[in-house]
């Protein structure tokens, strides 16, 4: 076969592709084998036309599309590897020439992945970023350590303040009407952690255990039920149980509370220094990063085709859809909950979306410019972290991913680009 790839304006062209005589001739036979099966002639049982007859009847021109259908798919992807394009959606092909005894010729409109202008990616400044870490940090853990172990105590005495968690009923009206998720039974209320509507844990405060109170509100503008936003609406209170906080001691028994590996609270001090320590570089790496992906990108000059975009939003919306799966929710009931629809969420995905298109067009440009190589050690040395991350054995990772590391090769291009982009930088 011979293919040419011509290309025209922004990111399309036009791929043209042929099939020999004889590989057409025996699509033919394949087509009349597959179509004679159903064909009825008087005198002759069914699937048992002879071929001349089946052609003087009907005209070999009924064949063509089964024959076409055959031979298309390979075609065409033999052609696309010849001519080293990358196309980004399926092509619209139509067919130049058709006709029993010569060569069939397709004509394919393709659009491909679009050429990256680089700008300045190399020597890009990035400002250093301060890992120090001070004993007021470690004290500042250790405290949030603290709350987390803390036991919540019915407060015999005294008013509801910020912090205190209250247990409550409530109802809630719009226009005179209850409304849908509006009502709850003991709910347990951190005053202080926005749960509600806004101003209804501020107004709570101060109020009394056994107390039963009307709180006039107004939705938020912006509220995700559009049904209510914007809208007065009255609760309803009735305030049960007022609770408090209290804290463990501050002492080596709460240490060992904390790290069973421990024994005083002066070494949870040290080794939580050394934790804060190992996380702000690993921040600051992260961000170093970040800057440098960013700068890089907004440096480049690339138009996004909008196939690109759908392919991304479209893994979006997977990666999103696992997310709630993870949380006991689908997407039906996220559409639910917050009155969108999938059209919707794409929308607000959009524009994430083009810069990650961006984003990973530029970094494979760099990884191209500079001639740099994803090695078979590198895809090993991968597979074994991802193996120690997940508690797997490398070789029954291997087995999971079917053998092919095609996609993990794919990651790790970008991987390198952007320790090109690190190496290549200077901290200010």
């Amino acid at each position: 076969m011979s293919a040419n790839w011509e290309k025209q304006e922004g990111n399309q062209g036009v791929l043209t592709f042929d099939v020999s005589a004889d590989e057409f001739d025996k699509a033919l036979d394949q087509a009349f084998k597959k179509v004679v099966k159903d064909v009825e002639i008087p005198g002759f049982r069914k699937g048992k036309v002879p071929r001349k007859l089946f052609e003087s009847r009907f005209g070999v021109e009924s064949l063509y599309q089964d024959a076409v259908d055959i031979v298309l798919p390979d075609a065409y992807s033999k052609a696309v590897d010849e001519t080293g394009i990358e196309p980004i959606e399926q092509p619209d092909v139509d067919i130049d020439q058709i006709e029993k005894g010569k060569d069939l010729i397709f004509k394919a409109t393709v659009n491909v992945k679009p050429e990256v202008t680089l700008g300045d990616y190399k020597g890009l400044e990035v400002e250093e970023q301060s890992v120090e870490v001070t004993d007021q940090d470690v004290e500042d853990d250790i405290e949030q350590q603290r709350e987390q172990q803390a036991e919540l105590v019915v407060k015999e005495e005294g008013s509801i303040e910020q912090g205190d968690t209250a247990v409550i009923d409530f109802k809630g009206y719009a226009d005179g009407e209850a409304f849908e998720g509006g009502e709850a039974q003991d709910f347990s209320l951190e005053i202080g952690s926005g749960q509600l509507v806004p101003g209804f844990e501020e107004a709570l405060v101060g109020k009394q255990s056994g107390e039963e109170t009307e709180l006039q509100l107004t939705f938020p503008e912006d509220y995700h039920a559009e049904n209510l936003a914007g809208k007065e609406a009255v609760f309803e209170v009735k305030i049960h149980d007022i609770k408090t906080k209290e804290l463990p001691d501050l002492d080596d028994e709460f240490a060992k509370d904390v790290d069973e590996n421990i024994e005083t609270l002066d070494e949870l001090r040290e080794k939580k220094k050394e934790e804060l320590q190992s996380q702000r570089e690993q921040d600051a790496e992260n961000q170093k990063r970040e800057s440098l992906i960013q700068q890089a990108t907004d440096n480049a000059d690339v138009t996004i085709p909008d196939a690109m975009v759908e392919t991304e939003l479209d893994r979006m919306l997977q990666e999103f859809e696992q997310q709630l799966q993870s949380q006991g929710m689908t997407l039906d009931m996220y559409y639910q909950f917050s009155g969108q629809d999938k059209e919707a969420l794409k929308d607000q995905m959009r524009e994430d979306a083009q810069k990650r298109v961006k984003t990973n067009l530029t970094l494979e440009a760099v990884y191209y410019q500079e001639n740099l190589e994803v090695t078979d050690e590198d895809v090993d040395k991968e597979i074994d972290k991802m193996a120690s991350m997940y508690g797997t054995d490398a070789d029954q990772l291997k087995q999971m991913l079917g053998g092919n590391t095609d996609a993990l090769k794919e990651e790790l291009k970008g991987t390198k680009s952007i320790e090109f982009l690190v190496d290549h930088s200077q901290t200010v």
